[in-house]
């Protein structure tokens, strides 16, 4: 049985354009049981929106604008939000506006165990984005979704709103750093990595992760673009690797061989032989080689052991 799930359209603060990129997104999750979207349709500017919602069987509430300045809108969808919760078995919501008023309804989803989406423009505040599960930027949806020609400014406006908001979105270094510490992870703990936990796991650190903001129309072709990831098919399963490039690897273990024997008896302190391998490879990381400590990392060479000295610890080559 499919899940199901609620959607709730803010009309006042998201745009006609978008309810069909919208639906398609949403129909990957689940059943769309509820289609509510509120505004006060006594105004001309959601008239853009009346076109759209037979065809669509999406239901408006009406919510007349009493004060200027106070927005109904915000109140009518929480009262129906949570008389949802209480009285519908639904899997989740999908919350579509730009308007942070929606941050505290879902995180209180959340805390009912309910999955929250998320559906804004560009525009929309941090705060709400990280309140959902997931939260998708309607731009490209609209992109993705090769509106029609007509359309076509709102992607370029889109373009240079992504722009102005860069700051925003996570650096592809941050990403390949985050993926590369689930991967050790789960090395350390003998498991697999699949390509559907890694995507899993880049939404609960960065909810409004999307590769499509970075080009990419799948993950699979996303990651291969990171020089430390590797991608491995073996039937129908698809697992995420550190790849490794043995020639640098084979150097930087001669290295450290080299280093320690010619120390002799005495050793070289981990310090010091930390900072001699990051002056010669300075991208050295010992998580890119399934270690979360340079300790460990020394170890695992057969030819040298660890010596404790007090709160100094001293790589020996083995005679």
């Amino acid at each position: 049985m499919e899940d199901k799930y609620a959607l709730l359209i803010d009309a006042d603060n998201v745009s006609a354009k978008y309810i069909k990129p919208i639906l398609d997104e949403l129909s990957k999750y689940g059943n769309v049981t509820y289609k509510r979207i509120y505004g006060d349709w006594t105004s001309t500017y959601n008239s853009s929106w009346k076109d759209v919602l037979l065809e669509n069987s999406i239901t408006p509430i009406q919510q007349f604008s009493y004060t200027h300045g106070k927005n109904a809108t915000d109140s009518a969808m929480i009262i129906d939000a949570m008389d949802m919760l209480y009285t519908s078995e639904l899997e989740g919501f999908c919350l579509v506006s730009s308007d942070s008023d929606f941050t505290k309804l879902a995180s209180r989803l959340r805390e009912s165990g309910k999955n929250v989406i998320g559906m804004g423009e560009d525009k929309t505040p941090s705060s709400f984005r990280k309140a959902c599960d997931i939260f998708t930027v309607l731009e490209l949806l609209l992109e993705d979704n090769a509106i029609e020609k007509e359309e076509k400014p709102a992607i370029h406006a889109m373009e240079k709103c992504t722009k102005q908001n860069n700051a925003e979105v996570v650096s592809k270094t941050e990403i390949e750093e985050a993926v590369v510490k689930i991967i050790t992870e789960n090395q350390n703990n003998d498991k697999i990595t699949g390509l559907g936990e890694v995507g899993s796991r880049l939404v609960k650190l960065y909810p409004d992760f999307d590769v499509r903001r970075y080009g990419y129309s799948l993950l699979s072709k996303f990651l291969e673009s990171f020089p430390k990831l590797k991608l491995r098919q073996e039937g129908t399963q698809v697992s995420v690797t550190l790849y490794e490039d043995k020639s640098k690897k084979e150097m930087l273990e001669e290295y450290v061989i080299q280093l320690v024997r010619n120390a002799g008896r005495q050793g070289v302190p981990l310090g010091t032989l930390s900072n001699k391998i990051r002056n010669r490879f300075g991208d050295f990381k010992v998580r890119d080689y399934g270690f979360s400590q340079f300790k460990q990392y020394i170890q695992s060479f057969p030819e040298i052991h660890i010596r404790e000295e007090g709160e100094q610890n001293w790589a020996v080559y083995d005679v």
